[in-house]
Parts: C-alpha cells; structure tokens; sequence
C-alpha cells in the first residue's frame, strides 16, 4: 500500500521529490520495532494531535514519569494519560528527545483504557535529527503545579513575543485517511507573528515525505503547540493553515488562529537552554 496520501503524492511530484520519497516511504510500517519501543519507554514526555469535539484540531503535551507511554505489543501502545474523546478516535504521536535530537512518530487510532488510553498503530516511522535544537532535561518541578488555563480567540502581546522567541513548535494536521502530529524548528524567529491571528514560517527542506503540507492541501484544520522550556508554559493555538508556493522552491506556511489556550506551568519538565541546530538556516531579512 502506498504510504502516502494523494496530497502529499501530489506535493512531492511538484517539489520533484518523488523518487526519495518513495525511498523513505519504504521505512514506515504498522508494527513497533523494539528499538522504537526501547526509544519509547524511556521518554517524559510525548506530543498528541486530536480533534475536539467541535472538530478543531490540537497539539497537547503529554508528560509523565519515564513509561507512561509505553509499547504493550508489535502494534500498540499505551499512555497513562486522560483519553482525547470518549470512544475511538484518530490521532497522530511524537516522541521527541531533545537530549538527543531524536524522534519516533506514531500515528493510528486511540481508545480509551483502564490506564487511560491506547493507540492502535496505522504509521510508525522515525526521522532525521534535522533543525532538532538539543537540550538537557532538569528534574522537575512538582512544587508548581498549573496554572488556570488562559483562553482566547488572538495572541495577547505577551503571547506574541513567546513565539516570536520560540525555536521549536509541533503541528497537528489531519486528512481522509488520519492524523498527523509533527515538529518545526529554526532560529528563534523562524515564526512571524503578522497579526495578533495571523502567523507565518518558511518550509525548511526537510524528509522529503510532505505528509504536513499533504495533509494540508485537503484539509485546512491545523493545531500548534508552542512550549517555554525553561517554565514548562504551553500555549496551544487551533485554527486553519495553507501553504503559499514562490518561485525557487520558496514555500511559506500561512496560520489563521481561531482559539488559543495558554496554561502557565503547564509541564513539570524543565529543559536547559538550547545548543541549536547546525541545519537550522540563516534567517533572512524577510521570510515572506
């Protein structure tokens, strides 16, 4: 079966990626190797790409002791986490480390568990440690529990300057055939903030695989999360996103914000200050 949706089949022949895609496809599967399952188990933290129940889309931060998310056979894991709906219900994982600058995505459907909830694996694959800034994890901070989730329809300005400053963000999207949650990373402002709604950043070259813009080009609905590693703060935003095409292979992400929910001291984690990327390029005077 092919690994891909025509969305990003139609992408990775207009970039003319085609042939390296297919290379890559070859790696994504439907069982959990015990090296990704190894990787799994020793994470505190895992990235879930849900709907609600009014069909927004969002990218929520898991956290827990090492093995609250954990693989309990070839196809399945499962997250001692509140469930994201109350019966099936596609999704798409990340388990990042930046420690390490790896990754493991998953994605397939969820239930809900005893423990709290499961997902049924559809797509296991990894990916490179590509514009991954590389952090050292803290112990955490139980002693600062969450604050009152903050909720809005923009960005407050507070809110713009922590992702102007951001170097990292995951993205949720959604297509026919499931979910998808990804990451973006670059310099801090590789993000712009063009209106309290309104925010934009350039598509690095990356695997070549396009299942974000894929996902995009047939379904609009998008969710990011954005994290203050040093304060464990989350700011989630839900809304819509296109991608705009220039010449010279330029591609710009564009992101309409119709909700946002910030959490202050949402996570307990608490990372070190970042040793960025070799691969995250330059910025230029005008990413537009």
């Amino acid at each position: 079966m092919d690994p891909y949706n025509p969305g990003s089949r139609a992408i990775q022949e207009r970039v003319g990626v085609t042939g390296i895609a297919d290379h890559i496809g070859r790696s994504i599967s439907d069982g959990i190797r015990p090296v990704a399952a190894a990787f799994l188990e020793l994470q505190p933290m895992l990235v879930l790409a849900a709907a609600d129940a009014d069909g927004r889309l969002w990218s929520t931060l898991l956290t827990g002791t090492p093995g609250f998310a954990r693989a309990t056979g070839p196809h399945t894991i499962s997250v001692a986490a509140p469930p994201p709906a109350p019966g099936p219900t596609p999704v798409g994982t990340i388990a990042l480390d930046p420690r390490t600058r790896r990754r493991m995505r998953l994605n397939g459907v969820a239930r809900p568990s005893p423990r709290g909830f499961t997902v049924e694996a559809e797509q296991v694959f990894s990916n490179c440690p590509k514009y991954l800034q590389k952090r050292e994890l803290y112990a955490p901070d139980p002693a600062t529990p969450p604050g009152d989730p903050l909720h809005g329809t923009a960005l407050t300005p507070a809110q713009e300057r922590f992702v102007r400053a951001a170097d990292t963000f995951f993205i949720a999207t959604t297509a026919p055939d499931g979910v998808d949650a990804s990451h973006r990373g670059g310099n801090p402002g590789f993000v712009r903030v063009d209106a309290p709604t309104e925010l934009s950043w350039r598509d690095y070259p990356g695997n070549a695989m396009f299942l974000t813009l894929g996902n995009l080009a047939s379904d609009d609905r998008a969710g990011l999360l954005f994290v203050d590693w040093r304060t464990g703060t989350t700011l989630q935003l839900s809304g819509t996103a296109h991608t705009d095409y220039g010449p010279d292979d330029v591609r710009v992400n564009r992101f309409h914000v119709r909700r946002t929910v910030e959490i202050p001291s949402g996570s307990p984690l608490r990372w070190s200050e970042p040793e960025y990327s070799p691969a995250n390029p330059p910025l230029p005077q005008d990413p537009a």
